[in-house]
């Protein structure tokens, strides 16, 4: 090869590489525009409070995370140095916030200002002005606030987090540890994501940085539209994981305009304690794949009642929309308007229902606390069976206390298929095989006829609370 003909192969060589990073350069996204545009609708708020003197305080300017829920606020407390406590104190509590209309609303998280005895917003001009507080909805961690700061405020453009899709570019704007106007991007991780405590949002998952002082702050589209508020991160580490949690635009703006209408936040009910299907579970109530809400428990003189639903029953669908795992239906449910009809697919008894019933408004106190079963012994008993179990009939005594009409109760556990799964004394067994239980002579019948090698179903009521397990017995 002549050195003409490898200074041509080099020039090629060049020239592709060049070719492809000018393809990769402009197949990446370009914020700048976006943030320009964007960021003077972003603000950033903090609050104060006369608190007790507490064990270490938070050097000046740094954010307060009292507000933070407890599940990440471990995680940041590490990394912040501790003051030595002071007699008393007024702590500020550094969030972020979004202008939604030029007559001054605001939006952020619930956590960012409860408890707060003033709020004050710092727009992007650096104007400081109090804000009040019109509503607040901790069930959602959103708070709406109201500034007065002229006529003619720059506002956000809000768009619908039902059209983001996983894989999606998304942008934060916030004040992470107080640093206004901080901008970080990532992708939506996936949508619709339950948190412990958090029924009622179906979170949008992102791997955008997030840290105390984003909360509240806009998670914008890359057409420059709001989807998402951020909330929460998750970490196992103590460090940043890639674990972003946003509350969907369209929840929040429901919820700010039911917080300026009524100042409340009204929610539908079904009055139902469910659980995850599993594929033992599907098997046993005859489902093709592990899907639904299982209803587990129905609360007297509910919706839930009221509109037929049985304890047993595996929602499929709510309102035409899919159940697949169980903590689809809250969302479905709180979304509804209290005193609106709603129509569910149900699977009873290995085959499909519709149901319609009208949907109630979530009670403010969400405790179904029961009192349990007394271990007094029954009118009749049993001798322990292929499962292992000695049980008897329920007293009126335990099924006054209980408000249990039907079943029995656990006296004894023994070696077998019901120590297996974790029975106890005390325990109220109310179904075997998808058979109703009244009697211990009826769970003694149902036992002996047990099938084997195949998913058997139970429900059990421990403490006031109802749930299905499931166990096989071998031949």
């Amino acid at each position: 090869m002549s050195i003409a003909q490898r200074w041509l192969l080099a020039a090629a060589g060049t020239l592709l590489m060049s070719w492809q990073s000018t393809l990769m350069a402009q197949s990446l996204p370009d914020f700048a525009d976006l943030v320009e545009e964007a960021s003077p609708a972003v603000v950033n708020i903090s609050t104060r409070q006369t608190a007790p003197t507490r064990a270490g305080g938070m050097p000046p300017g740094m954010p307060d995370l009292e507000g933070l829920p407890p599940l990440f606020r471990e995680f940041f407390e590490r990394g912040i140095p501790q003051q030595a406590p002071r007699q008393r104190q007024a702590p500020q509590s550094l969030g972020s916030g979004f202008i939604t209309s030029k007559d001054g609303y605001v939006l952020t998280n619930n956590h960012v200002i409860d408890g707060a005895d003033e709020i004050f917003v710092r727009l992007s001009d650096r104007r400081e002005v109090e804000a009040e507080l019109i509503g607040a909805d901790p069930r959602s961690d959103l708070a709406l606030l109201k500034i007065d700061a002229g006529e003619d405020l720059p506002v956000v453009r809000i768009g619908k987090s039902a059209d983001i899709r996983p894989g999606d570019w998304v942008l934060a704007i916030g004040s992470p540890f107080g640093f206004d106007y901080s901008v970080t991007a990532g992708i939506v991780s996936a949508k619709g994501r339950s948190l412990p405590n958090e029924s009622y949002v179906p979170f949008l998952q992102t791997d955008v940085a997030i840290n105390p002082g984003n909360s509240g702050g806009p998670l914008f589209n890359l057409d420059g539209e709001v989807v998402g508020i951020n909330s929460q991160i998750f970490t196992r580490s103590g460090g940043f994981m890639g674990l972003s949690f946003a509350i969907p635009i369209d929840v929040a703006m429901d919820v700010a305009e039911q917080l300026k209408k009524d100042g409340v936040v009204r929610r539908g009910w079904l009055g139902v304690i469910i659980q995850e299907v599993n594929k033992d579970l599907a098997e046993s109530f005859g489902l093709r794949k592990p899907a639904g809400a299982l209803v587990a428990q129905v609360m007297p003189e509910g919706p839930a009642e009221e509109g037929g639903l049985q304890a047993g029953d595996v929602i499929l669908e709510f309102n035409g929309q899919e159940i697949i795992l169980s903590s689809d239906l809250p969302h479905a449910v709180g979304r509804v308007r209290p005193g609106e009809t709603a129509e569910l697919v149900i699977m009873r008894n290995k085959k499909r229902q519709t149901l319609e019933m009208t949907i109630g408004a979530l009670p403010d106190d969400e405790e179904m606390a029961a009192a349990s079963g007394s271990s007094a012994p029954g009118s009749a008993a049993t001798a322990a069976n292929r499962l292992g179990l000695m049980v008897a009939d329920l007293t009126e005594q335990q099924k006054q206390n209980t408000g249990v009409e039907a079943g029995v109760v656990v006296r004894e556990v023994r070696q077998g298929p019901g120590a297996m799964v974790g029975l106890r004394p005390g325990d109220i067994i109310t179904s075997l095989d998808n058979q109703p239980v009244d009697s211990a002579e009826k769970f003694e019948n149902l036992a002996d006829k047990l099938p084997t090698n195949r998913s058997v179903s139970m429900r059990v009521i421990r403490q006031g609370r109802a749930s299905y397990i499931t166990f096989r017995l071998a031949e």
